[in-house]
């Protein structure tokens, strides 16, 4: 009699724990793990740009993740193979070659990836079956007090009815076995240099305030740090706006764009805190967060291709670059582009400005900026990075024009002292502190050095705007 085997096929659920593919009404005799990385995401997205769409830093999270993974799985008696191509092919190739009985992915809510299962769905060999699961989410899909295609047009609504309506499930145990290897299956695991030499070499910036490592351990290790050493859920309402150091966020966000880790874990892990120290309004804002995740993920699956922009992709221009690049003169502006360059990561608060900065005031196709942001980002996910600049843009769900973010007194309020800037520009740290270092043009343009030898364009376009708000005012 022939042996069953099963394919899990993982995408962004790289985790052992709370992860429904891994657990069977009736589990196969062999189980093969796989997880594709798409070749195009290796190479460049933007016409004229040689840019690839996977930058080295999410890459060097991702290895690091898949290869936690596969220890353990190993521990559990089975293995994670890893390949580079064409998702769909690759899964219905190893369906093929394996006879499988069943094909078990999540669904997701990136079209790209949507489209692979959809192909996989039809190609599918005559006797194996496809299993979809929801995963990673607070509320699954059949627990939403609506039909997916009746999601609230904005995020306040679907609060308010999940609040209202919803129970949060518990996340599912790690299985402490697994169904062993297929006896014919290949194994494989490419090391990340011969995937990409850039990553490999790539190292973030020493003055990272907190260190990426993929995998489940590192965010376990992350809830104890921030969850019960640093206490850091009875403030994070309080600093999560914050700019400099480790712990004014909770930067659980690249382990959950990853699927390390799902939001039902961190629901659970604050819950237990608050049982201990009390519920408060900042343990209650982390969850919060985790609803607004859900909902941009609910969103792009409604949305599917257009949550892209119907139009094609603008080329390059020179405010873009010159955004990239942080070259256009304005501190708190090319400070985080900076962060963003060397480390991989930005606040929340300076996302939101590099944004709006990008969209409203250099007038740039938003588009191009979701598109960097996929490059550098580490805890880069399609639904929330895109989701977020469609919204700064005032586009697609909840459309308003009037999100604008006033780049000058951002900065005044919320890096007051220029620490921040003059942290990624060291050059304005011999500026006094205080608003000198976030407009230096005003008080000692000749002090400031690279790369603001001369007075830019964006630089004088910013004076002449500010003059023009104040005399407004």
């Amino acid at each position: 009699m022939t042996s069953t085997t099963d394919i899990v096929w993982l995408q962004d659920n790289l985790r052992i724990a709370d992860n429904p593919l891994l657990h069977f009404n009736t589990p196969p005799e062999q189980l093969l793990c796989l997880y594709v990385l798409d070749q195009r995401w290796l190479e460049p997205a933007l016409e004229g740009d040689d840019t690839p769409r996977l930058g080295p830093a999410r890459l060097r999270f991702l290895w690091q993740s898949l290869m936690e993974l596969r220890g353990e799985l190993l521990q559990r008696g089975s293995d994670l193979l890893v390949r580079i191509g064409d998702p769909a092919s690759i899964v219905l190739e190893t369906a093929k070659t394996l006879s499988a009985r069943e094909v078990r992915v999540a669904v997701h809510s990136g079209y790209e990836e949507s489209q692979h299962i959809e192909r996989v769905a039809e190609h599918l060999p005559s006797g194996c079956q496809l299993f979809c699961a929801d995963s990673g989410y607070l509320i699954s899909e059949n627990e939403l007090p609506f039909a997916l295609n009746e999601l609230p047009p904005s995020f306040s609504a679907f609060r308010r009815r999940i609040e209202k309506h919803c129970e949060f499930s518990e996340p599912q145990p790690a299985p402490v076995t697994l169904p062993p290897w297929p006896d014919a299956a290949p194994r494989g695991f490419p090391p990340l240099k011969a995937v990409c030499e850039e990553s490999a070499d790539w190292q973030p910036d020493q003055r990272q305030g907190f260190v990426f490592v993929g995998g489940e351990l590192a965010a376990r290790d992350r809830f104890q740090q921030y969850l019960w050493r640093q206490n850091g859920a009875e403030s994070y309402k309080k600093t999560r706006n914050g700019l400099l150091g480790a712990n004014f966020s909770t930067r659980f966000s690249p382990w959950l764009a990853r699927g390390c880790l799902s939001a039902r874990q961190v629901h659970q892990e604050v819950k237990a805190w608050e049982a201990i120290n009390g519920s408060c309004e900042s343990s209650y804002w982390i969850v919060f967060e985790l609803l607004w995740r859900d909902y941009f993920h609910r969103a792009a699956q409604l949305e599917g291709a257009a949550l892209f922009g119907h139009e094609k992709l603008s080329p390059a221009n020179k405010a873009f670059n010159a955004w990239r690049n942080a070259t256009t003169g304005v501190p708190f502006i090319d400070a985080a582009m900076l962060e963003l360059k060397y480390t991989g990561w930005i606040s929340n608060r300076a996302r939101q400005n590099v944004a709006s900065f990008l969209v409203k005031d250099l007038n740039v196709d938003w588009r191009l900026g979701a598109w960097w942001f996929e490059h550098c980002l580490i805890d880069y996910d399609v639904a929330s990075n895109w989701g977020n600049w469609r919204y700064v843009a005032g586009v697609g769900r909840d459309p308003r024009e009037d999100r604008y973010f006033n780049v000058l007194k951002q900065a005044s309020h919320y890096d007051p002292k220029g620490l921040y800037v003059a942290y990624w520009l060291p050059e304005l740290a011999t500026l006094p502190i205080g608003l000198e270092r976030q407009q230096p043009w005003r008080v000692a343009p000749s002090r400031f050095g690279v790369p603001y030898v001369e007075p830019s364009e964006w630089q004088r376009w910013l004076v002449a705007k500010t003059e023009l708000q104040e005399t407004d005012e």
